[in-house]
């Protein structure tokens, strides 16, 4: 083909030169979406809390809150998938949890807790993920953090290995230097524990002002990302503490309310395209009680659910059995009321044709993204969706 214009090759090879750098920055800041399975849920427990079979002892608890206060809070059909899932693989997520879920306690109370706690997570079976919630690396809790840490691995790997979805919550992170230290502290125990480097990963729990909005003006979470070396493996919203330090009082504090939606949104943008997920907080208002305060909560959770999907926000909190069919139940109508138009939608842009919408590439990522999060959660069959799935994640 005959070349036009009057620019040289050696302009492109400039720009190269000149833009190089910054190509690798971007390249390694901002890789992309996260790619494979990010579980619907975290289910916090506290440590004194967990048994052998704790999955399976869940499930059986959240068939029994939908026996004993019918009608199900949600569509018929949705019942047997429901049922299934909780029969199958109840927690996706499980969270042991050494902060506030358990309390200040004496040292040689929590070192039982973690060796009990271990012992109930190897007798099995355990959920996809897993992982624990120590103690915040803050001056009163630090000590108390890595002692908890050190005796969980050491007891979990004198008898098992290390599962592959282990993951640790940090709570109450409030500067870039608890992350840089908490850096540090998983190295420290990959070398201890002859682990590879970077296989230790945590949570940054977003529960402070201060984590937002930083006395400079910047957004403290986004640096905080970047400064966890790529061992940050989810942004979580603390929902009442992060609304308590902002002096909403306690009847407003909520996942819906504008300042949980102003941190949220921050934390969105701060994780855009760098693959890290961002996880929504959680209700403490719990199916429990007489059959109208069950099916209030219900009501209220299944919405929030929904909220916060129809936000991009495609993980919560769950902390009583009875969450659970609302959880599953959200989850999957979110993704089956979408799922012919999403199906429609992108085969008309894989095959080139405008049908109404003309979707962009960035759409189209979107829809098989959509797709794939249906079916990795169980809201979506295989012969339902009519794309291989090597397609949908090729896009």
């Amino acid at each position: 083909m005959e070349e036009s214009g009057r620019l040289g090759a050696e302009v492109s090879a400039e720009l190269d030169q000149l833009l190089g750098p910054v190509d690798a920055v971007l390249a390694a800041t901002y890789p992309g979406p996260l790619r494979g399975r990010q579980p619907v849920h975290t289910v916090y427990v506290p440590a004194d809390r967990i048994v052998p079979s704790l999955t399976a002892a869940w499930g059986r608890a959240a068939r029994e809150a939908l026996s004993a206060h019918p009608p199900t809070p949600f569509e018929a059909d949705l019942l047997p998938r429901v049922h299934a899932k909780l029969d199958r693989e109840p927690i996706e997520d499980l969270r042991v949890d050494f902060e506030d879920g358990f309390g200040v306690r004496p040292d040689a109370e929590e070192d039982a807790a973690v060796d009990r706690a271990v012992a109930a997570l190897v007798a099995g079976p355990m959920p996809p993920f897993v992982g624990l919630r120590c103690k915040s690396l803050e001056a009163a809790t630090r000590a108390r953090a890595v002692r908890t840490l050190d005796r969980f691995l050491d007891v979990l790997m004198s008898t098992a290995d290390l599962p592959d979805g282990f993951v640790v919550t940090l709570p109450k992170v409030s500067a870039v230097e608890q992350v840089t230290a908490m850096v540090l502290l998983c190295e420290r125990l990959e070398s201890a524990y002859q682990l590879p480097v970077g296989r230790l990963r945590f949570e940054l729990q977003v529960e402070t002002p201060a984590a937002v909005l930083g006395a400079d003006g910047t957004a403290t979470v986004a640096r905080m990302l970047h400064a966890a070396a790529g061992r940050c493996a989810g942004l979580h919203y603390g929902t009442y503490d992060y609304s308590a330090s902002l002096g909403i009082a306690a009847a407003q504090q909520a996942m819906d309310h504008p300042a949980a939606d102003h941190a949220k949104a921050v934390m969105q943008l701060a994780a855009a395209g760098t693959g890290v997920p961002v996880s929504d907080g959680s209700t403490n208002v719990l199916p429990v009680g007489d059959p109208e305060q069950v099916h209030t909560a219900w009501h209220l959770h299944a919405r929030l659910v929904r909220r916060s999907l129809e936000r991009g926000f495609y993980q919560g909190w769950d902390l009583h059995p009875a969450q659970l069919p609302t959880r599953y139940a959200a989850t999957y109508e979110f993704f089956r009321k979408g799922l012919s138009p999403a199906v429609a939608r992108l085969h008309a842009y894989l095959e080139r044709r405008v049908e109404g919408i003309a979707d962009e590439p960035a759409t189209a990522r979107a829809l098989a993204g959509y797709l794939l999060r249906g079916l990795y959660c169980g809201a979506l069959d295989d012969d339902e969706v009519p794309f291989e799935r090597s397609t949908l994640e090729a896009l």
